[in-house]
């Protein structure tokens, strides 16, 4: 079966890849000249683990192209919406107009009985513009097949997804039958393998991949209030999670407190579903995600108010370092990065912040002029009075902490994201932060006990 696939971003070229690598020609479109470009060098214009072996193959046997003309689809049986839907430049809405204006692209080249198959995550109710622009092609098909890739682990999500979701006319109705057909034969090997596939609406299908954005950015939130609450009490989230999700009803995926989260999809994902709910008159939809929102940021302004604290007095000309730059390891990604926003907040306070990370250093340094960014994590770490842990990756949470202290000039660090080995660490001689490890308690208490002193001694 031949496929085009419109749009290479992060989506669009895994899912290219992956079409390719189940035995379909594919044909990648897209306006990035440069992009399209690298993409026919197999090489991947983004950091994903295992995607330039997938592309490779796909160039190698033949069945993968990509290229800027839109008249390369035109053969094609079944082609792919997969461009951007950000957040509008004004409003929480999802920005469509990349997304219609594919489609109006496409539609000069749609063969006879094509189906046209969107991916992007949308508002409910997007699939019914679009049938309004392919109001005149009756014979083409209509479908929504939503994707569910994680970055970090898109190529594994595509080759081995969860779930197959295809949002057809009328759902499991015979109207949908030959959309349901079409999308069947795409993902044969899948269907063959046994993954679970879901045939419903349109509106289902709109609905569920902000549905579960939702619910996934509902848990880590809720885990960062509970941090802010066991610093309050003394308690630790660490242990409170992992006590919580063994609970089967309840589970321990994403409920790791820490910084919370960021990227291109969760936090615009949230917001556009609280538009829909306002548009949809459903306020309880909008106020949970407006609180589910707030908390997120507020973990970031929780960081810089601890860091503070590990710099008694004051931030001002303090050496920082930071560890991590992309909103989440294994891939390059800044777009509302939790660690770049705390670096920031720092800068703006006077600290002198360093920023060092494995992938993210080129995306990160063009857009953020005003912080220091270093490769090396070694020189990063060089005369630091205070390290602060903000983006997970391997490399760093396995650091040797003697080694890392002849470093240093202050051995303090600040693992926002619980990672750490603590104890290993304190028996380097370092005083470990975490969120929600109950340590501000702590450093009231020392701060109550030191304050008690300075009486006595005034007193005397």
């Amino acid at each position: 079966m031949k496929i085009s696939v419109i749009g290479c971003g992060y989506l669009g070229a895994v899912h290219a890849a992956t079409l390719a690598s189940m035995g379909h020609t594919v044909v990648g479109i897209d306006v990035d000249s440069s992009k399209v470009e690298q993409l026919n060098k197999a090489l991947a214009p983004f950091h994903e683990p295992g995607l330039d072996e997938l592309l490779k193959d796909g160039r190698t046997t033949g069945r993968l192209m990509f290229t800027t003309d839109f008249a390369a689809a035109a053969d094609a049986q079944v082609h792919f919406l997969c461009v951007g839907t950000p957040q509008s430049k004004t409003s929480d809405t999802a920005d469509l107009s990349y997304l219609m204006g594919a489609t109006k692209s496409l539609l000069p080249h749609l063969a006879k009985g094509a189906a046209v198959v969107g991916k992007s995550t949308v508002p409910v109710g997007t699939v019914e513009t679009l049938r309004a622009v392919l109001a005149r092609r009756s014979d083409v098909l209509l479908g929504w097949n939503p994707e569910f890739l994680r970055q970090g682990t898109a190529v594994k999500d595509s080759l081995v997804p969860d779930r197959l979701v295809y949002g057809v006319p009328g759902g499991k109705g015979a109207a949908g039958a030959p959309v349901t057909a079409v999308l069947d034969a795409v993902y044969e090997p899948l269907i063959c393998a046994g993954i679970p596939r879901l045939v419903c609406n349109f509106a289902t299908a709109e609905l569920i991949k902000s549905a579960s954005n939702a619910f996934l950015a509902t848990k880590v939130s809720f885990i960062n209030a509970m941090a802010e609450l066991c610093d309050a009490s003394g308690a630790d989230v660490s242990e409170l999670s992992e006590a919580m999700g063994l609970d089967p009803r309840i589970g321990n995926r994403y409920l790791h407190a820490g910084l919370g989260f960021g990227g291109g999809c969760l936090p615009k994902d949230i917001r556009s579903f609280r538009a829909q709910a306002r548009e949809l008159s459903v306020p309880s939809v909008d106020e949970w995600m407006g609180l589910v929102d707030s908390v997120n940021l507020d973990q970031r302004s929780r960081a810089v108010e601890v860091a503070r604290e590990m710099c008694p007095g004051f931030l001002s000309g303090r050496t920082v370092t930071i560890l991590g730059a992309a909103f989440k390891p294994d891939t390059d990604d800044i777009r509302d990065s939790p660690a770049l926003d705390v670096a920031q907040q720092l800068a703006a306070a006077g600290a002198h912040v360093t920023v060092t990370d494995p992938k993210a250093i080129n995306n990160a340094w063009i857009r953020y002029p005003q912080i220091r960014f270093e490769a090396s994590t070694k020189r990063a770490l060089e005369d630091a009075e205070l390290v602060l842990l903000l983006t997970e990756w391997d490399e760093y949470v396995s650091l040797s902490p003697s080694e890392v202290g002849t470093l240093v000039r202050r051995r303090m660090v600040l693992d926002a994201r619980n990672v750490l080995d603590a104890e290993a660490w304190r028996s380097a001689g370092w005083t470990v932060r975490g969120l929600g490890t109950g340590a501000s308690v702590v450093a009231a208490e020392n701060g109550e006990a030191k304050r008690a002193d300075r009486k006595k001694h005034a007193a005397r």
